[in-house]
């Protein structure tokens, strides 16, 4: 009975189990088709979304190849360019002192009106390039300035070579895109090793044009020189159907197809292959607003970027014209100088130097551009290892250290063991302060925030011809302490921004980031140059050209209280 009653309790349970899975099994399909609606399991199966990738997953992925050799040559060679049209200006500033009789601060006009035609079309270019892409404006800007640069040598007047030299420099603002476009198809690690290399590509212009000023200008004269150095930005702009667009700017305008066909090509040139899925990134719908560069999120690194980009072309710019000045003038203080180097061209004496640079002038500027490419190996190794921040605040420590080392009476050989090195220092700079800025704003505003740091940089660049050609005469000492001390406080307003980014992939929307309130060395680091400009805007504009540097080397203290005056007086107006 016993058994019996085991048997009919066993079968009862089984039962049971049976219905609690007829059920879990009719929950199942029920829950099924609400979700799937009459869908067969193979549709289904179709439905489920496949794997995605990024295109900084897929950069990673295809590693380094031949497509990077060949936009490294290319772009590279975009640094040439624009080192040419810029090195010009040292090479012809004796050469246009003579034809049209100019005093310094007109050789110096010219230099500041490239400058103020990069800085208007800086900000311009970067917002149009992320809006419309990186390529059409990088490839526009050389159309530009190659044909301005060849109309300048056709100028009859002075009046006429400053207005076109300033649109030449509006089309180099454009080719600044270049290294953003650069920036956003190499993978991270190899971004610390390969973008300082462009320092190559910048000296290899360098040294061209002035080998064009040893070897054409004697013969031909300057007119002829300009001509010539437009031959390479002809060739590039024929080079520039090998670079497609950059990927991260096709997603961000919702051209995933687009960015596909890109992605697959450069796949196939370095025979690597993309992440296994389909490409999935969100559309960036805000692009180009110049409203996010002072947001909460990047408000502290962009004030501190501009500034620093503002010294870098202040100091770079003061390097080479100021080389070029104490080479023309003879205002050196060499101790083994020859009866040459001993000749005084007095300022006063004449309106006119016609001086022309000499075979061991243009030896000693030769010498000096190598000096931008010898120390690559420890602007890598700095990058690499104490990052970006402190590699900048370093390099602009010693620059600082130079510039007042030139006022140390010294061989000539010692002279140009030091200019090398100043050149070295100054070109580190601007290389490292290149990465970071690609590097720290995401792809929605990379490019408008780059054009907003190189224009702030040409605002130093407008300056430094009028401290290093006009103050130099008067004073080598006055001409040196304005940019020793702004490496000075750049390199302790580097050591504040808030974003380190070596090993840090790029960004493509915009991300919250840790912002702190601005500190009093900060505020001091940003006013005090602010201030200085300001006030020589102020006397340039009330006085007349001369009385500015007649009071900065007279008294000092008279030129305080002038200074003190003025902004008063605007400031009540």
């Amino acid at each position: 009975m016993s058994e019996e009653n085991r048997m009919q309790q066993q079968q009862g349970q089984s039962q049971l189990v049976s219905a609690i899975q007829l059920q879990e099994v009719t929950l199942e399909n029920d829950w099924t088709h609400r979700r799937t609606g009459d869908k067969s399991p193979e549709d289904v199966e179709e439905d489920k979304e496949p794997e995605g990738y990024t295109v900084e997953q897929a950069v990673e992925a295809m590693g380094f190849g031949r497509f990077h050799i060949l936009l490294f040559i290319i772009m590279g060679s975009a640094n040439i360019i624009e080192a040419m049209e810029i090195m010009l200006l040292a090479v012809l500033s004796p050469e246009i002192r003579c034809e049209w009789r100019l005093d310094d601060w007109q050789v110096a006009l010219v230099s500041t009106m490239v400058f103020f035609g990069y800085m208007l079309c800086g900000v311009t270019c970067g917002y149009v390039a992320d809006r419309y892409g990186r390529w059409t404006v990088v490839c526009g800007g050389f159309v530009w300035a190659a044909y301005f640069s060849l109309l300048t040598s056709f100028s009859t007047t002075y009046g006429w070579f400053i207005f076109l030299r300033s649109l030449v420099g509006c089309g180099v603002a454009a080719t600044s895109q270049g290294f953003v476009l650069k920036t956003e198809f190499i993978p991270s690690k190899y971004r610390s090793s390969l973008l300082p290399l462009a320092s190559v590509f910048w000296m290899v212009g360098s040294m061209l044009i002035i080998v064009l000023g040893m070897t054409v200008v004697p013969t031909l004269g300057w007119r002829w020189m300009i001509r010539i150095s437009i031959v390479p930005s002809v060739v590039l702009i024929l080079l520039f159907k090998f670079i497609p667009e950059s990927a991260r700017f096709q997603v961000s305008v919702g051209n995933v197809a687009g960015a596909m066909e890109t992605l697959q090509w450069i796949a196939r040139l370095n025979g690597a292959k993309l992440p296994p899925g389909v490409l999935r990134e969100p559309v960036v719908k805000e692009r180009g607003h110049g409203s996010v560069l002072v947001s909460s999120t990047f408000r502290r690194t962009s004030v501190l970027l501009w500034y620093t980009w503002f010294v870098a072309s202040f100091s770079y710019y003061g390097s080479v014209l100021g080389s070029s000045e104490l080479l023309e003038k003879n205002l050196l203080c060499v101790t083994d100088a020859d009866p040459h180097t001993h000749i005084r061209h007095d300022q006063q004496g004449a309106p006119c130097y016609c001086v022309p640079l000499t075979n061991d002038d243009y030896i000693t500027l030769l010498f000096s551009s190598l000096g931008e490419v010898v120390l690559i190996p420890l602007n890598i190794g700095l990058l690499s290892v104490t990052g970006r921040k402190h590699s900048m605040a370093l390099v602009q420590l010693l620059s600082a250290a130079f510039f007042m080392l030139l006022n140390v009476c010294s061989t000539m050989f010692g002279f140009t063991v030091l200019l090398f090195l100043l050149r070295a220092a100054v070109a580190m700079n601007f290389n490292v302060v290149y990465i970071y800025t690609a590097e720290v704003y995401p792809t929605a505003v990379r490019s408008i925030g780059m054009g907003v740091c190189t224009s702030c940089s040409r605002i130093g660049g407008m300056l430094a011809p009028f401290i290093a050609q006009v103050l130099m005469s008067q004073s080598v000492l006055l001409a040196m302490l304005p940019f020793a001390l702004a490496c000075l406080l750049s390199a302790v307003g580097t050591l504040l921004l808030p974003i380190e980014t070596r090993g840090r992939a790029l960004l493509v929307t915009l991300t919250l980031l840790v912002t702190l309130t601005l500190t009093l060395t900060l505020l001091v680091t940003l006013t005090l140059p602010v201030t200085l400009t300001l006030t020589l805007t102020l006397l340039v504009t009330n006085l007349s050209v001369h009385q500015p540097v007649y009071l900065l080397v007279k008294s000092p203290s008279a030129c305080l209280s002038v200074c003190v005056f003025l902004l008063v007086k605007h400031l009540s107006v």
